[in-house]
């Protein structure tokens, strides 16, 4: 007999097999999800290794944790091996100074000044695009290993609760999930290739504190033990032309990220179209030809579908709508609102006398079927899907499927959907923000924080 969630395959195109044998926590926005990493941290035995992509020097982890390099430092004074792999763009810290850690020497006298010594490298991407990862893993290859996988960027508007209060500063919506068990292992994997060979770890400012302090890392060469049920697969993003030394990239082995790899795109496109019942997607974007179309396929078949994302676009969103070139997708994507059960959707809290603070939504992830969801660091976007490097993790498991469906729709709906499927509960979505658009509109009291936008017009 078939289980529920058999018909959702895994990939073969990535790096990382299916593994069983994991267990699994979705942790919902930043404040839960920073205060469960550094108590992680504060309870490691032996090493703290974490990827950057975006940091504000002015981030603050939650409950007085103080910042990344706080906590960092901290770590590294209690005698663990801890490391840090910095996004480096020069070109970015010109254009937009303090948006990225990029490793300038005005970054370096704050770490002399700090007297900071855990290890640091600084990796570029290719041409315009984003070492993209955000992951954290606490005592790599030790039965103690845990790894957080996700998308949430070092700003202090992530830090915030469930609920989404308004606040100054704004508040974003954004998701991780913890891993134990065999697919840490690859996470491990990913930041031992990822550090060495992090693209300026030759250059004197390239790393800290100094060459001596550097070496390459090993491979795990065994898998973390068994923790819980869940099948987790690791998928990547992953551009490679060439090796740093020039060389073409190719392909040879399970591991190798030569020539480029593309399994969170495959995966997306496989589960989309294996669907059956509910699609729900929470992303900063829905900027990908292939996966509208995909979406439109699963409403022709009568799945639900409910697309969460910014009720301010982001501004590549924003810039792509204005360019004549891309009326093709966007009027793709105005066809599927067309669907009764389809819903664009964007949340906002409630300021009072019928004002809202709009909530950025910079979540990247997916549920299908109550059974899969897939949670990491990729936009649905061609940059995210091509170019710049990502992680997600996918997982098979309806129990934990179901509960952060639940969770997520409690937040946004203020509604309880526990006792309803996923076809049911996202219709009773699709109704609540069609009905919180109009009241916002007449300047009403909404319920929850949903509403739904045009998907004919946004971005526009």
């Amino acid at each position: 007999m078939e289980r529920h969630g058999d018909y959702l395959p895994f990939v073969s195109s990535g790096s990382y097999p299916i593994r069983g044998g994991n267990a699994v926590r979705p942790l919902v926005d930043g404040g839960p999800a920073f205060a469960r990493i550094c108590e992680a941290i504060e309870n490691a035995r032996k090493s703290v290794w974490v990827t950057v992509a975006f940091h504000r020097m002015e981030f603050a982890m939650p409950d007085g944790h103080g910042s990344l390099f706080d906590v960092l430092d901290r770590a590294q004074a209690r005698g663990l091996d801890v490391r840090a792999l910095f996004w480096r763009h020069p070109q970015l810290e010109q254009i937009s100074p303090g948006s990225h850690f990029a490793g300038t020497e005005a970054d370096r006298e704050f770490l002399r000044r700090r007297g900071s010594r855990f290890l640091a490298r600084w990796d570029r991407a290719h041409g315009r695009y984003c070492q993209h990862q955000k992951s954290w893993l606490v005592d790599a290859g030790q039965a103690s290993e845990i790894a957080f996988v996700g998308g949430i960027n070092l700003h202090n508007s992530s830090v915030v609760a469930p609920g989404h209060a308004p606040r100054a500063g704004g508040s974003t919506h954004d998701v991780y999930v913890e891993v134990r068990g065999p697919s840490a292992s690859d996470v491990h994997h990913n930041f031992v290739q990822r550090w060495n060979e992090a693209s300026d770890r030759e250059l004197g400012d390239g790393l800290w504190p100094d060459a001596s302090s550097q070496s390459l890392l090993e491979f795990p060469r065994v898998l973390s033990r068994t923790a819980g049920a869940v099948p987790v697969q690791i998928q990547r993003t992953v551009r490679r032309e060439r090796y740093f030394d020039g060389t073409p990239a190719v392909d040879h082995t399970p591991f190798a990220i030569g020539g480029g790899e593309h399994s969170i795109l495959d995966q997306y496109l496989r589960v989309i179209d294996r669907a059956r019942r509910a699609i729900y997607i929470e992303d900063q974007a829905i900027g990908a030809p292939q996966i509208v179309d995909a979406l439109r396929d699963a409403l022709g078949r009568g799945v639900e579908v409910v697309v969460l994302v910014p009720a301010d676009p982001n501004d590549e969103m924003a810039a792509g709508r204005a360019d004549p070139e891309n009326a093709a997708f966007f009027e793709s994507l105005a066809a599927l609102g067309r669907f009764d059960h389809f819903a664009l959707a964007g949340i906002a809290s409630c300021l009072g006398r019928g004002e809202y603070q709009n909530v950025y939504v910079h979540a990247k992830i997916a549920l299908v079927d109550d059974a899969w969801c897939t949670i990491g660091s990729a936009n649905i976007g061609n940059r995210s899907f091509f170019g710049d490097t990502e992680l997600n993790a996918s997982f098979w498991h309806t129990p934990t499927v179901r509960a952060l469906r639940c969770e997520l729709l409690r937040e946004h709906l203020g509604r309880d959907t526990a006792q309803l499927d996923e076809r049911a509960a996202l219709r009773l979505y699709r109704e609540v923000a069609r009905k919180n658009a109009a009241k916002r509109a007449a300047g009403e009291p909404m319920e929850g924080l949903a509403f739904a936008l045009d998907p004919a017009t946004y971005a526009s």
